[in-house]
This record gives structure tokens, sequence and C-alpha cells, in this order.
């Protein structure tokens, strides 16, 4: 495995999501194991989902899910193929206690209970200074 983490460089992060701004939400990737990756977001000023200097719910999740294809697109470029795009299959449960307020730094953790077939079911929990602001489980799915 490579060791160039934490990659802060937010255009090269950018690029490992199919997302493309205004609409990404995750700018470093802080840790990447086989099971496992942590991303993170700076929430800025000119964020789509900031509204008087508050980071919504759906940022919150649109983040969350971003740091699963962040998972993804980092396992493709270190067997140097394109990343797929992928969309969210269903969330089974979220449960956001905190919304981060402007330039709070959120850490998004992702463990990867099951892949199989292109479809990732996946754990999620959002810290701020370590501590615990949101939760939930997603199950992604590859498009073919």
């Amino acid at each position: 495995m490579e060791n160039n983490l934490p990659i802060l460089d937010e255009n090269f992060v950018g690029n490992l999501i199919p997302q493309k701004a205004p609409f990404v939400m995750v700018d470093k990737l802080l840790s990447f194991s086989e099971n496992e990756v942590v991303a993170g977001l700076t929430v800025s000023e000119d964020n789509i989902f900031c509204d008087n200097g508050t980071f919504q719910e759906s940022g919150l999740i649109e983040h969350m899910a971003q740091s699963v294809a962040l998972f993804t697109g980092y396992q493709f470029y270190l067997k140097n193929e394109p990343a797929p795009t992928g969309y969210i299959g269903s969330i089974k449960s979220i449960a956001i206690t905190t919304l981060p307020k402007l330039d709070d730094k959120v850490e998004t953790t992702v463990n990867v209970l099951h892949e199989f077939m292109g479809v990732t079911l996946v754990d999620i929990v959002s810290k701020l200074n370590n501590i615990e602001i949101a939760r939930g489980q997603m199950k992604t799915v590859l498009a073919s």
C-alpha cells in the first residue's frame, strides 16, 4: 500500500470522486485501509450546503456518502483504473446530533461491512474535534 497519506490537496481528492464542484463535500483523505477510509471536510462559506454559517443536514449526509465514494475512488486509483460512478442505494439510518459550523473540520470514518458485486454496505461516523456528531449506515451501488 502506498504511504502518501494523508492527502490534503483538495483538487487531487476531488478527482477521486465522481462529483464535481460545487458539489464536492470531501477535501481530505486522512487514512485508508482495506476496509476503512477517513475523509475530511472543512466547512467553507462558499459550500452550497452552508446556510447562515451552519452546514445543513443534507450536506452532512452528502459528505458521508462522498466519503464512501472516496473509499472506492482511492481503491481504483491505487490500481491505476478510473473510478466508477456510484450512487446511494439505501440509507438504513442516519442520526445527526450536531451540525458543523463555518470553518469546522469534519472527520468521517467509513467502515466497510460488506462489499459484493458492486454493492457496498458501510457504517459511517462523523466527528468534530473527536466528538461524534453523526452516524449512519448506507448501501452504495456502482453504476454498471
